[in-house]
């Protein structure tokens, strides 16, 4: 008989310290990423797109929603807002697109330990990510909203344009800032880093939410929410650009603005993770003074 699967539950506390946490490291690390210069390699740019291991590590390790939410807004705050400019509407299509593809890798993981479930997650969430952004992309210039025509008179050479990039993203980024980094960090960290923030492992019968992780609810919302985020875009780039900013000293001061987001996401990351140890270390003295 099949054992019945048991839900991983966190309390709501712990589940605002795994968004802000994401959130902050996240947003950290997308700093980082744009002061790496990138590398021409004839026709082929080759450059950091993000440093995917941080959200899918979180994700496979504690709650997928909650760190992959956190993660993309992370980036919102810390890559956008902090740098004094947001894209508005045009942002929702990186946030619904991001985020869905991290919670579906970290849903994929019901065995952190299994290193070859660990990889096919993590490739799978980039895949997910780099082919919506890439449709996104084509539809908009088949729509007509976006002027991007590399053979004149042919449209359809988007298309090449579009899939050169989604195999260098995915076979560079994804390999070297997604795969290596989460086949390391997730077996090793799992069991390990959970107590220390105050909270329990998941255990290998537990999964996060009930049946198996390819479900309906799960694709037709899916389809759902990339709807969205294509119309999203589509109307961004029609014109309804509905919030979007950009302050007149932004530009001039980007590198002292990315300098002064990373402090601020740093400090973000530090006393979340101060606040985990402090409770983690309050839980076990009074666990200890139950057994006394």
């Amino acid at each position: 008989m099949k054992p019945v699967m048991q839900r991983y539950t966190l309390t709501q506390s712990q589940k605002m310290m795994i968004f802000v946490l994401s959130m902050s490291l996240y947003g950290l690390s997308n700093m980082f990423t744009e002061l790496i210069p990138s590398v021409q390699l004839g026709p082929l740019e080759l450059s950091v797109e993000y440093f995917a291991f941080i959200p899918l590590t979180l994700c496979m390790l504690f709650h997928p929603l909650y760190a992959a939410v956190g993660a993309a807004v992370g980036e919102i705050i810390f890559g956008e807002l902090m740098l004094g400019q947001f894209g508005g509407l045009g942002e929702l299509e990186k946030f619904i697109t991001f985020s869905l593809a991290m919670y579906t890798a970290g849903r994929m993981v019901t065995d952190p330990k299994n290193r070859r479930q660990v990889g096919v997650a993590a490739m799978t969430g980039v895949i997910i990510h780099q082919f919506l952004s890439s449709v996104v992309d084509i539809v908009k210039v088949w729509v007509g909203v976006e002027e991007l025509e590399a053979v004149q008179g042919l449209a359809e050479s988007i298309v090449l344009i579009e899939g050169v990039g989604f195999l260098n993203d995915v076979l560079f980024s994804g390999i070297l800032f997604a795969l290596l980094p989460t086949l390391y960090l997730v077996p090793r960290l799992y069991g390990k880093i959970e107590p220390l923030l105050g909270m329990k492992p998941r255990e290998r019968n537990m999964s996060y939410a009930s049946g198996a992780w390819l479900s309906p609810r799960l694709v037709i919302s899916g389809v759902i929410l990339a709807g969205v985020a294509l119309g999203a875009e589509l109307l961004s780039e029609s014109g309804w650009s509905i919030g979007e900013f950009e302050l007149p000293w932004a530009e001039s001061n980007e590198e002292n603005l990315i300098w002064l987001s990373m402090l601020a996401a740093a400090v973000v990351a530090a006393l979340v993770i101060i606040a985990l140890l402090r409770r983690a270390s309050r839980r076990r003295q009074e666990a200890g003074a139950a057994d006394a």
